[in-house]
């Protein structure tokens, strides 16, 4: 089992404000993390390319990414997007090579060369619309993995699960059309961005969680409704939008998961992918603002990626 790491040193760049909660410490978190564990030694390390325009507006209309481009500051001082949404000099590099580092997984997943990715980037992606970015998020990085699925390897059925504790309103709004794509999101609920339309059968499929959401109901939900849905979607790759908010300790949300749980959820993922997809899942991280459970919760989710390599014992 080969497990790629991609990431790039302009996510460590892209900084919105003093005391923001999307802070480049949540990459380093996740760093120190995997060397403590020991698990960064299995992993293979990749730098990530930027995407380009032509990958950006797959998933993003022209004049966004127009927009986007020609709003990067050329001196330090912060450009916002929307309220929470900031650009620096760097954010645009940054959310180009977070958009990259996906699109650059599914290449190397779909080539044989790597059995799976955590790509560890930043600013997240998976509140950006198609015509709008919000949400601390810019472009939507697994939407563009997705794409380059669909459009460069001819992919039919590409499933999108997302375990962030906010609903992944960005690519839902990018893929409300889109046959070839099921989209399933796990949420707090009411809670940012108060979205998620009606599930749609083999094409969205929206599980809302009460505030105080813990374990056991959470593993109930995805076995009663996100398992048997991707069982029967049958993907031929799984994209992971990896957020660990939802964890107890996390400030910005109510639910009550801890590492155990995500590391459920991803081996849950790894069986369902090795039956339909050849085991092909690309992860990219979205929230998690307390870093202490943000680097275990990443660690886990890792560790059960890179399955036997990291259990020699088991």
């Amino acid at each position: 089992m080969t497990t790629a790491y991609i990431t790039h040193p302009s996510t460590e760049q892209h900084k919105i404000s003093e005391n923001h909660p999307e802070c480049p410490e949540r990459i380093w978190a996740i760093h120190d993390a995997l060397i403590g564990s020991r698990l960064m030694d299995l992993l293979l390390p990749i730098t990530a390319a930027p995407a380009q325009r032509a990958q950006l507006e797959l998933a993003h209309g022209k004049d966004y990414v127009d927009f986007i481009f020609a709003a990067q500051p050329t001196a330090d001082q912060p450009v916002q997007i929307d309220p929470d949404t900031a650009m620096n000099t760097h954010t645009l590099e940054a959310a180009l090579h977070a958009a990259g580092a996906v699109a650059l997984a599914v290449d190397k997943v779909m080539a044989g060369e790597i059995n799976n990715a955590f790509c560890a980037v930043r600013p997240p992606g998976h509140h950006a619309e198609r015509n709008r970015g919000m949400g601390f998020c810019i472009f939507n990085s697994i939407a563009v993995g997705a794409y380059q699925a669909l459009e460069k390897h001819q992919l039919s059925r590409v499933a999108i699960v997302d375990f962030d504790v906010h609903h992944g309103n960005g690519s839902e709004d990018i893929f409300q059309d889109e046959a070839r794509v099921l989209f399933c999101s796990s949420y707090q609920h009411p809670f940012y961005p108060y979205s998620g339309g009606a599930n749609v059968e083999n094409r969205r499929l929206n599980i809302p969680l009460t505030s105080g959401t813990a374990s056991q109901q959470f593993r109930e939900a995805y076995e009663q409704h996100c398992f048997p849905t991707l069982e029967a979607f049958k993907p031929e790759l799984i994209l992971i939008s990896a957020g660990f908010d939802a964890h107890t300790a996390d400030p910005l949300a109510s639910l009550c998961l801890d590492e155990a749980d995500f590391a459920w959820v991803t081996a849950q993922l790894m069986q369902i992918a090795a039956k339909n997809a050849d085991g092909k899942i690309v992860s990219s991280l979205e929230g998690g603002y307390e870093l202490g459970a943000l680097g275990r919760s990443a660690a886990a989710h890792v560790k059960e990626l890179l399955g036997a390599a990291a259990k020699p014992s088991e």
